[in-house]
C-alpha cells in the first residue's frame, strides 16, 4: 500500500511540475494576465480537468510560481551578503552573484521582473510580500555591521530596501542582456552600489 501511495504522490508531483514548467514556457512570450488555463494544460499535455487536481485556479498557479522563483532569488540575496571584507570586494562579489544567478535562473528572473508590477493582484501581492521578507532579513544583516552602529530601524530598513530593489532591478536588466550589454549593466551596478556604500559611511545619524 505504501509503495502505491508513494507512486501516486510521485506522479502527482510530476504532473504539478509539468503544469508549472508549461506556464513558465508560455510566460517567456506573454504576461501572466494573458495566460489561459486551457493553454497551460495543452502545453503540459494534460486535460483541463487535470489542472484542478493541483491548483484551484490560475492565480493559485501564479502564486506557486512566485514561491519557486523567490526561493532562488532569496538564495541570491543571501549569497550576496554572505561575504565579509572591504566594500570594493563585497560590491564585486554581489554583482557577480547577481549575474551568475540570472544565467542559472533566467526564466524565474523574467517572471518576477514582469509580474512584480503586473496586472494579477494575487501574484503581485505575493511578490511584494516575499520582497518585504527579504528586506527585513537584509536590514537585520546590515544592523550587525559596524558601519550601521546607532542607526535607527527606519534607516536600516531604508538602505535594505535600496539594496533589494537594486539587486532585483539589476537582475531584471541582465535577463535580456547580450554579452556587451551585460558588461555595461554590471559596471553601472557596481557604481551604484559604491554610491550606496559611500552614503552609508557618511549618513548622519540623528
Amino acid at each position: 500500500m505504501s509503495q502505491t501511495t508513494g507512486a501516486r504522490q510521485a506522479q502527482k508531483q510530476l504532473s504539478r511540475r509539468a503544469l508549472m514548467d508549461a506556464a513558465l514556457r508560455l510566460l517567456e512570450h506573454q504576461s501572466f494576465s494573458g495566460l489561459g488555463m486551457r493553454e497551460v494544460t495543452r502545453e503540459a499535455g494534460m486535460s483541463p480537468a487535470g489542472f484542478y487536481r493541483h491548483f484551484r485556479d490560475l492565480e493559485d498557479l501564479g502564486v506557486a510560481l512566485v514561491e519557486e522563483a523567490v526561493d532562488s532569488l532569496h538564495a541570491m540575496i543571501r549569497a550576496a551578503f554572505a561575504e565579509q571584507g572591504e566594500p570594493e570586494g563585497l560590491i564585486d562579489h554581489a554583482v557577480q552573484v547577481i549575474a551568475d544567478h540570472v544565467r542559472e535562473h533566467r526564466v524565474h528572473v523574467r517572471f518576477i521582473a514582469r509580474e512584480r508590477f503586473g496586472g494579477v493582484r494575487r501574484v503581485r501581492e505575493a511578490i511584494a510580500a516575499e520582497l518585504e521578507r527579504f528586506t527585513a532579513e537584509v536590514a537585520e544583516a546590515l544592523a550587525a555591521q559596524p558601519v550601521s552602529a546607532r542607526w535607527s530601524e527606519a534607516d536600516l530598513r531604508m538602505v535594505a530596501e535600496l539594496y533589494v530593489d537594486h539587486m532585483v532591478l539589476t537582475a531584471a536588466a541582465l535577463q535580456e542582456a547580450d554579452a556587451e550589454s551585460e558588461q555595461r549593466i554590471t559596471a553601472t551596478a557596481r557604481r551604484q552600489l559604491r554610491l550606496i556604500s559611500v552614503g552609508r559611511r557618511h549618513w548622519a545619524v540623528g
